[in-house]
């Protein structure tokens, strides 16, 4: 990274629908992935048609695209990967994001137009490795999750300064070093190498003893059984300086089966402190208590800084529930904006008139509302929005704009969707 140059902000993208999201919400780049090749099979992806219109929009407004395909593929994957990338229309993405050599040489003789970076599942943990990729092509490396800050200062020192680095620094973390894991495998058949993680570290484990099966035993006092390998999330936002100091050229946001909330909420937030930060180095200081609270307005778990500073997988990092847990609600994001605050929305979660709702703004703010009136797509007055994917006309009591994600907060004893 050039000095004094800001790091790039790479957001998350699991449909076109939360690529808008992301774009509108402060991404310099997007990562997104088609149905096959990436390793979240289970998001809703992009067809090809929808990867080059993502990629056309997002060069119109000087976005970066970036193409997953970093699963480990067997012979069936390697076929099928050289149909897709043989087969990608124009315009092509910016970067390819791969881990298998094989899968490497492939995308560099079929897409010599589009730069290669290295998948953090490539375990990419020292200078030598990061050199080996820069000699073959590779144009950016993703660091390993469990490098220090001080390790990854080392590797920026020794390596050339073409070569680019990212790093993540928020959103959900594998217990599994560098991904690499075989449990969803051996558990349910799904390889989550391949695409097709279960997530069994986010379940809730008993002790059986083996002349007793059938007979579990809860490892914690309260019989909630015990989560020993459910991470925290991971949250950087109050250590920017320490990641700009250390030399990284992109900072990622993971959440690619997140919602258009989730993006929105902590893509503006980091777009807004590295802003201050880049403006006025003390009110970033002042201000991360703020950023911290806009990134929890969204479904996430308690929040660790992971291996930047030293610290192993321990206790300090391990989650006591299955799940993200958040105060809000999703309601959807403006599909056009005007003046009088009445706009068409296609709605994810219930809301109803007199409701008060949360605005997102573009620039990390937020805008208190209040819904006025709701229509049903025959233009009636309706009181209530209970169903999901309603297309709806909703009117507050302050302006919208186009692309805006609204939200609203959790009432008491009302289940997180």
């Amino acid at each position: 990274m050039k000095k004094g140059a800001l790091p790039e902000l790479l957001l998350p993208a699991g449909s076109p629908e939360t690529f808008c999201v992301a774009c509108d919400y402060g991404a310099d780049a997007v990562y997104l992935g088609l149905t096959d090749l990436g390793l979240r099979s289970k998001a809703k992806n992009f067809t090809e048609d929808e990867l080059a219109a993502a990629v056309r929009m997002a060069h119109e407004r000087g976005i970066r695209v970036y193409l997953t395909a970093n699963i480990f593929p067997h012979p069936a994957d390697m076929e099928r990967a050289a149909e897709i990338l043989s087969g990608l229309p124009e315009p092509h993405p910016d970067a390819l994001i791969v881990s298998d050599p094989g899968l490497f040489s492939m995308a560099q003789r079929l897409l010599p137009d589009v730069q290669l970076h290295i998948s953090t599942q490539a375990n990419n943990t020292n200078a030598e490795t990061y050199r080996f990729w820069h000699g073959l092509g590779a144009s950016r490396v993703v660091a390993a999750r469990e490098l220090s800050l001080a390790e990854l200062a080392q590797i920026r020192r020794d390596v050339p300064p073409e070569l680019e680095i990212e790093v993540f620094v928020h959103g959900a973390m594998c217990m599994a070093y560098s991904g690499r894991c075989v449990l969803s495998s051996f558990l349910t058949g799904r390889d989550g190498n391949r695409g097709s993680c279960t997530q069994p570290c986010r379940w809730s484990y008993s002790l059986v003893e083996e002349t007793r099966p059938g007979e579990a035993f809860p490892v914690r006092e309260d019989g909630g059984g015990s989560y020993i390998l459910n991470s925290r999330d991971l949250c950087m936002i109050g250590h920017l300086p320490e990641l700009l100091d250390a030399g990284m050229d992109s900072l990622k946001v993971e959440g690619r089966m997140k919602s258009g909330l989730y993006v929105a909420a902590v893509g503006s937030a980091y777009r807004r402190a590295l802003r201050d930060l880049s403006e006025d180095p003390e009110r970033y200081r002042e201000n991360v208590p703020v950023y911290l609270d806009l990134v929890s307005r969204c479904p996430t778990r308690q929040f660790t800084t992971g291996f930047f500073f030293g610290q192993p997988f321990d206790a300090a990092q391990r989650y006591d529930s299955s799940g993200a847990e958040s105060g809000y609600i999703y309601l959807g994001a403006a599909e056009d904006g005007t003046s009088g605050g009445r706009f068409p929305l296609r709605q994810k979660n219930k809301f109803s008139v007199g409701d008060g709702v949360e605005i997102l703004n573009f620039d990390g703010t937020v805008t208190d509302a209040v819904v006025t009136e709701i229509r049903d797509a025959d233009g009636r007055c309706v009181r209530s929005a209970p169903h999901a994917g309603q297309a709806l006309e909703v009117s507050l009591d302050v302006p919208v704009e186009k692309g805006q994600v609204l939200r609203r907060r959790k009432k008491p004893g009302e289940p997180l969707t």
